[in-house]
């Protein structure tokens, strides 16, 4: 599995996205910097970013990987090699390899700033941290729906669909819901919804480090009791690892059974 991981790892860091990926993040980092010098602003500026961007990418790259080195899979699997050897080895050449490209990308022009002379290095580490996990859920699901579906403009699309659910559609469902039951007690189901999706997971610890939660209202004071406590935040990490480990899981158990 480490020699796929490492073949995967840099093939993908030879090719030209990679390189585009990176010099995006390089580019916005050095651009939010030089327009404004407060760390923190800055921070929620590229919280808006990321939270969208990333799933996008990882879901993208996810999928064109898995069509794309569909031959060399097939090959593999002629080897005596195991099959959650190649496509885990496959799955986290490609997830460590966006997460490089995001991590120096931002890392880069906010450490030549004076980060770690700053006190928004823990609100900019959080949103690494997030952006990570971000970046191994959404490649994970999108390997899923690669695996499920033979046809590359089938698999293509129910990835997007996927991605524009969580990143869009689940907030609109929820917040209706909200909004119907507005008369019963709604603490626990904010919460429970919040978790359900690890994109508005990933925004709410982050919203909530950076200490603005008052403009979310009543429902950011719930937030802020529950995630603001070191409880909240080992409860929202363990929850964003098993958003990555089921996944995982499934692509293992979906490889072994799958007739290629």
């Amino acid at each position: 599995m480490l020699k796929i991981l490492k073949y995967s790892f840099f093939d993908l860091m030879r090719s030209r996205w990679s390189y585009v990926y990176f010099a995006f993040y390089l580019l916005l980092g050095i651009v939010l910097l030089f327009l404004n010098n407060d760390l923190s602003k800055a921070v929620i500026t590229l919280m808006n970013v990321i939270i969208i961007l990333v799933p996008l990418i990882g879901t993208i790259f996810g999928v064109m990987y898995y069509y794309n080195s569909k031959e060399f899979t097939e090959l593999l699997l002629a080897q005596p090699l195991k099959r959650s050897s190649i496509f885990l080895g496959q799955y986290l050449g490609v997830a460590l390899s966006l997460s490089m490209s995001l991590i120096l990308g931002l890392g880069i022009p906010f450490i030549f700033y004076g980060l770690f002379q700053s006190s928004a290095i823990w609100d900019f580490s959080l949103l690494l941290v997030t952006g990570t996990f971000l970046t191994f859920i959404f490649t994970a699901l999108a390997f899923n729906m690669a695996l499920s579906n033979e046809n590359k403009i089938k698999g293509f699309g129910y990835a997007i669909l996927l991605w524009l659910f969580f990143a869009i559609i689940y907030d609109g469902v929820f917040l209706m819901s909200l909004i119907l039951f507005e008369d019963y007690p709604l603490d626990k189901l904010s919460l429970v919804g919040t978790m359900l999706n690890p994109i508005d997971l990933s925004r709410t610890l982050i919203l909530l480090k950076l200490d603005i939660s008052a403009l979310l209202g009543y429902t950011g004071a719930i937030f802020k009791k529950f995630f603001g406590t070191n409880f909240g935040l080992i409860t929202s990490l363990s929850m964003l690892s098993l958003w990555v480990i089921l996944p995982v899981l499934r692509i293992v158990f979906k490889a072994k059974r799958k007739d290629f």
